[in-house]
């Protein structure tokens, strides 16, 4: 049937449809279903036939919840009628829940008869049923179909929803751009990205709306994949049509990149973000501060520190420890300890990880002294040393020959109930060993063996020792 004579014919049903029954009738069988209701054992339903059904499933003056309710009736009561509902009455019921917006129950239902093993129709004769039904309105035709893109897409038979989007093209029936977009980020979340393209390129063909979310989520599945420059022409394309992406699309694209340290194409949607006029926002800046950071473009990542302060943006301490542990990885300390003196004059509270960096670094540099009025300035924070922080002063102790200093903040840290790795020791060791102080490298021996208690601990901690020799 063409599309023009399928809606002229359901204009002219809707016109008439019910006409015959008067309102003296239409009581009459709201209350026998009432009856039916109460008492299932009710004559009204051994008299019941398909026909009357149907009528009662499309009559407006009986409540949709309540023609469900007597549907679920029928279909628990088997037993006792003469017939099985039809899919006509299943679609008809549909399409009432939807004039009434009782859209939960009208999805289950619809699921029923086109998901569920025991009671699936094939979509060929689902649409075909559609078009027979003399109680539908073009509108709720339209509901209909775009719900059953949604139950399909919802319940993974991905095919069926390219099935049911062509038929409704050639059929000149509605698409809502909305049931598209959850389309599409249902096969991103199942890794379909083949047939999200394949959807959306139907979306472009077809003249569909496609919207900033459509093109987020096909976005979001090509980055996850890797293919970035393809998800920049496409992007790019769509702009080209009309279409901005929006931020959520542009960092979606930014943060693949970032994170494949991709600086080309990262480029790029730079520049065509400037070109659209499209402003960071606070992930923006973390995602490139993050990128640039963790490559190593520590002054790149601060101008945009900088520039967050200039556009009065909050910056958080963990935004400030990329930077101060990309300085001292890069052993510029002087770069790292200047930074933190910016850091506490604008208020940022500095944390563990601060100070885990800081100290590292300086003890690298074997700037000891300085690596202590951090260890002070952290604890008067309320922050103890952890075993990483000792293991980077202990190293830097002796590296630097200094090595009664760092027997010293050993012995001071298990004072205070500090459980000191057996590899810090190790370092000890090594240092005195290195320095021929061989009678106190045998009384630490001593020590340590008594302490750990196995000849399998000690012989990993001679072979740690002999590594620092």
């Amino acid at each position: 049937m063409a599309s023009q004579k399928f809606f002229v014919t359901l204009k002219t049903v809707k016109r008439n449809r019910l006409s015959f029954l008067s309102p003296k009738s239409c009581q009459e069988i709201s209350r026998s279903i009432s009856e039916a209701l109460i008492s299932p054992s009710s004559t009204f339903l051994s008299n019941l036939n398909s026909a009357q059904l149907h009528q009662i499933l499309s009559n407006p003056h009986i409540q949709p919840l309540k023609c469900l309710r007597f549907f679920n009736l029928i279909s628990g009561n088997q037993s006792s009628i003469p017939f099985k509902a039809d899919l006509q009455a299943h679609l008809t019921l549909i399409s009432r829940l939807l004039e009434g917006r009782r859209f939960s129950e009208a999805e289950n239902l619809l699921k029923s008869v086109s998901i569920e093993e025991s009671s699936r129709y094939p979509f060929p004769l689902l649409a075909s049923t559609i078009e027979k039904c003399c109680c539908f309105e073009l509108k709720v035709t339209a509901k209909l179909f775009n719900l059953m893109l949604k139950v399909y897409s919802g319940n993974n038979k991905f095919y069926r929803v390219l099935e049911t989007f062509d038929h409704m093209k050639n059929n000149g029936i509605n698409i809502d751009e909305r049931t598209c977009t959850m389309h599409l980020l249902a096969l991103d979340k199942h890794d379909q990205m083949s047939l999200a393209l394949e959807f959306f390129n139907r979306m472009i063909e077809f003249d569909i709306e496609v919207s900033a979310y459509s093109l987020m989520a096909v976005a979001n599945g090509l980055c996850k994949i890797g293919e970035i420059k393809r998800c920049r022409a496409l992007v790019e394309q769509m702009v080209s049509k009309g279409v901005h992406p929006n931020i959520a699309t542009y960092n979606v694209i930014l943060a693949a990149c970032a994170k494949r340290w991709n600086f080309e194409e990262l480029d790029s949607m730079l520049a065509l973000m400037e070109k659209e006029g499209e402003a960071f926002n606070f992930i923006t800046y973390k995602i490139l501060i993050d990128g640039y950071s963790s490559y190593g473009k520590i002054e790149e990542a601060e101008k945009l520190v900088w520039e967050m302060h200039h556009r009065e943006l909050s910056v958080d301490t963990h935004m400030y420890n990329l930077l101060i542990n990309g300085y001292c990885k890069q052993n510029l300390v002087d770069k790292a300890l200047l930074l933190f003196d910016k850091m506490s004059n604008r208020g940022v509270n500095s944390n563990v990880d601060t100070f885990g960096a800081l100290i590292d670094g300086i003890c690298k540099a074997r700037r000891m002294e300085v690596a202590m009025v951090f260890v002070s300035k952290m604890q008067s924070q309320g922050i103890e040393l952890d075993q990483v922080m000792l293991s980077s002063l202990v190293e830097g102790y002796c590296s630097k020959g200094m090595v009664d200093e760092a027997f010293e903040l050993q012995v001071e840290m298990e004072r205070r109930g500090f459980d000191s790795d057996i590899s810090i020791w190790s370092q000890v060791l090594g240092a005195l060993l290195r320095l021929k102080r061989n009678e106190e490298a045998t009384e630490l021996v001593n020590k340590l063996v008594r302490r750990c208690g196995s000849l399998e601990k000690f012989a990993t901690l001679v072979k740690a020792g002999r590594k620092l020799i």
